[in-house]
């Protein structure tokens, strides 16, 4: 069971003919509504694989659901998807 403060990454920002590796959806559990999502946007999120950390920022709202967008430093693997993200602060 995921923390409050966590979240699980959906997928990335896609497009017709493009895939954007360094921005991705995530939804955060105890989060399902537009204004409750609007609270995260700014704050950082870091995924964890190992030892390496990858810092990304939230950037947008994503839909009606409760969804954000966040953009990463460095483009986030395949593996990524479906795992969890921490808020930072």
């Amino acid at each position: 069971m995921a923390k409050p403060g966590q979240g699980i990454i959906v997928n990335y920002r896609v497009g017709p003919k493009t895939q954007r590796p360094k921005e991705c959806i995530i939804q955060f559990i105890h989060i399902t509504s537009v204004s409750e999502a609007s609270r995260l946007i700014g704050r950082k999120v870091a995924w964890k694989s190992g030892k390496n950390k990858i810092i990304g920022k939230i950037v947008a709202l994503h839909g009606r659901k409760g969804l954000v967008r966040a953009r990463f430093r460095k483009g986030l693997p395949g593996q990524a998807l479906g795992t969890t993200v921490e808020l930072i602060g």
